[in-house]
């Protein structure tokens, strides 16, 4: 397959979509700020084109992520909708609710994935029905190392770890930090048994489609949709395993591999990347922006 097309800006494509599914986290925002020109092609698109559905990984439901995006500038003239891995993992938590106490990993400030279900928070490795993971308790400081106990004890028991974020990393202003994935990926080594809902999983594009079709009132059509993220494991390989269009942003997590030696983004370069997990993306730009 040939290397992606360098794009200028989303507007060099835009008339051959009819909607857009955007990553939010290292597209959009890093976490701190949102980033202006990304802002302004997803409001552009939406304003000219048709429906852009934002695709979180994030462990926050809907609402709650609305709120995020908003204290970070970002309001609803740049999206038409959200749909987070929270949402599509919050179906699995009712469900598993029923057997038995969880044992809950996360930072506080997840726990409104919980708010609605009738879920009991008290498990721990010994005793736990099953495992729910947003994320490690301090996302900026804790290692892999200090699970590694715990998370043998449950493997031990073929305990089920629900992965609300299917991440293994994102940057968080300067920095790069672990999320849920990294502790999805080390339980599944020692034969945890683990569920995801998020990208690339099917679960959260299933809600996408959901969506867009309540918005526009017809049923979708892949080959009118483009994606748009920065994650090779997650927005890459989701596209890919829908057929979807795919706008990579080579920036954050995967901006060194793909820039050559005098900083400049080469498609060639960012090829070598996908071959590597057998996956292609269409269309490749070192940021989001509307036009140059």
């Amino acid at each position: 397959m040939s290397h992606p097309e360098l794009l200028n800006g989303l507007v060099d494509i835009a008339g051959q979509y009819d909607a857009v599914f955007c990553d939010i986290w290292g597209v959009i925002h890093n976490g701190r700020q949102h980033f202006p020109t990304a802002y302004e092609a997803l409001r552009e698109f939406k304003a000219k084109h048709g429906p852009v559905i934002l695709i979180s990984n994030s462990p926050r439901p809907h609402d709650s992520l609305v709120e995020q995006l908003a204290s970070l500038g970002i309001m609803a003239d740049g999206f038409s909708d959200v749909i987070s891995s929270g949402d599509a993992t919050r179906e699995y938590l009712r469900k598993f609710a029923a057997q038995g106490a969880a044992w809950k990993l996360g930072p506080e400030r997840d726990n409104v994935i919980y708010e609605g279900i009738d879920i009991d928070l008290t498990g721990t490795p010994e005793n736990a029905a099953f495992i729910s993971c947003t994320g490690p308790f301090d996302d900026e400081n804790d290692t892999l190392e200090q699970y590694q106990h715990a998370f043998t004890l449950a493997a031990g028991r073929k305990v089920v770890m629900i992965c609300a974020n299917p991440d293994k990393v994102v940057q968080r202003g300067d920095k790069i930090i672990m999320c849920a994935g990294s502790l999805a990926d080390l339980y599944a080594s020692l034969g945890g048994p683990v569920i995801m809902a998020g990208k690339p999983y099917a679960p959260i594009y299933d809600l996408c489609y959901s969506a867009l079709e309540k918005i526009t009132g017809k049923p979708h059509d892949k080959t009118r949709i483009v994606a748009i993220g920065d994650g090779l494991p997650t927005d890459v390989l989701g596209a890919n395993g829908q057929g979807l269009d795919l706008l990579f942003i080579a920036a954050g997590i995967h901006a060194a591999e793909a820039t050559n030696a005098e900083g400049v983004l080469d498609p060639l370069l960012l090829k070598a990347v996908l071959d590597t997990q057998m996956a292609n993306a269409k269309y490749v730009a070192d940021a989001l922006r509307w036009k140059a």
